[in-house]
């Protein structure tokens, strides 16, 4: 996307000249907070499966959906050409998201986080801990915009590095 349209209060740049479609992670960290590092993050499905599953949702109906990041093209379509493809995932939570509030009144995890495979779902202090760490080793912290509709405090760490 060409700079002229993005411009406006969604456009973020960083110091590398980037243009980016969201808005910096505010410091103060909610209690409830989800924290998702992308870089753990396979595309499973499972967060979404098991909110589904956990909170007795219907077929098809999802709190937690998983977009894949790739050629825009469909669903897991990598960007790029052969031999150098790039694919990643990104859990994205709904307005419905309850963030489990009956599990975690009683000190259980939400569905989501307990269910990762990857460990890339923190919640609580667990996250406000990792969101610190992400920071530290230099990933860029954010969470979507308020255009998205996603659920508020929710905070994401793109991947600092390449994966090998």
């Amino acid at each position: 996307m060409t700079e002229k349209a993005m411009k406006g209060p969604m456009a973020k740049r960083d110091p590398e000249n980037n243009i980016w479609a969201h808005s910096p992670a505010k410091t103060e960290i909610p209690d409830d907070v989800i924290f998702v590092d992308l870089l753990r993050c396979t595309g499973c499905w499972t967060c979404s499966l098991s909110c589904m599953t956990g909170n007795g949702l219907p077929d098809g109906r999802y709190f937690v959906n998983v977009r894949t990041l790739g050629s825009g093209e469909g669903i897991d379509r990598p960007s790029g050409t052969w031999p150098d493809l790039r694919m990643s995932w990104m859990p994205y939570y709904t307005h419905h998201c309850i963030k489990c509030k009956p599990r975690t009144e009683a000190g259980e995890l939400p569905y989501c986080v307990k269910n990762c495979p990857n460990k890339a779902l923190y919640y609580g202090a667990d996250a406000a801990e990792k969101i610190e760490a992400a920071r530290q080793r230099g990933a860029r912290i954010y969470q979507l915009p308020e255009w998205e509709h996603g659920k508020d405090g929710v905070i994401y760490a793109s991947p600092d590095r390449e994966i090998i």
